[in-house]
């Protein structure tokens, strides 16, 4: 598709938004939060986006692959008290995170659009939330989030992991904008900006792992 990106305010926090660079999709940048983000000529149906995830091949038992999942996994079992009872949203077909969270004594439930469609578990609420590489697929990260944050006990953890925008140089070369389905990507400002509208505390860890502790005190939504 060849067009000139429409206007398309920002989907996790509303405001303005400019064209940031152009390949065969636009992206656009938030004025505000900073979130890069394709805007909805350029999104895949369902349908499309499924047949691009039976694509990947993730093997829960794959030693790589869990090594992969450790960054966010190691730094967030260091925080987690025992027998604590987490939710792996978007989890894919072979939740192995959810696999290496249980092994060291924590209950998980699941949720995947696709693999694992069960609204019931939307409706708990867990001392931590994990989503690895999942929020960079989102048409609507301001209600996804929202929902997810609301579902976080005080107290608990909500850990992302997600490649993170650098600069305008970078993202030329960057491969991880041309999966077709990556829509929405955050950076380091981004996910500073998302850490005060939740009134969360934030720490920013390797290259695609932040994880967002609410207040013990607190349960608010974005403001």
């Amino acid at each position: 598709m060849n067009q000139t990106a429409p206007a398309s305010p920002c989907p996790l926090c509303g405001a303005h938004s400019a064209e940031y660079f152009r390949d065969r999709r636009s992206y656009l940048q938030c004025q505000t939060c900073a979130l890069v983000h394709v805007p909805p000529p350029w999104h895949l149906d369902p349908g499309q986006e499924h047949a691009e995830y039976e694509l990947h091949q993730n093997d829960p038992e794959d030693p790589g692959y869990r090594q992969f999942l450790s960054r966010l996994a190691t730094p967030l079992l260091d925080r987690l008290p025992p027998h604590s009872h987490g939710l792996d949203f978007g989890c894919g077909p072979g939740p192995a995170l959810a696999a290496m969270l249980e092994e060291r004594g924590h209950s998980v439930a699941l949720y995947d659009l696709f693999y694992h469609p069960d609204a019931s578990t939307l409706e708990s609420r867990y001392d931590f939330i994990t989503a690895t590489e999942v929020i960079e697929h989102l048409a609507h990260p301001r209600k996804e989030l929202e929902r997810l944050w609301r579902l976080v006990k005080p107290g608990g953890w909500l850990g992302i992991m997600t490649k993170r925008v650098r600069d305008r140089d970078a993202f030329a070369h960057w491969h991880y904008k041309n999966d077709p389905t990556h829509i929405a990507f955050f950076s380091e400002a981004t996910f500073k900006w998302l850490a005060e509208a939740l009134d969360a505390e934030l720490t920013i860890l390797q290259p695609d792992v932040v994880l967002l502790r609410k207040p013990a005190s607190a349960d608010r939504r974005f403001h």
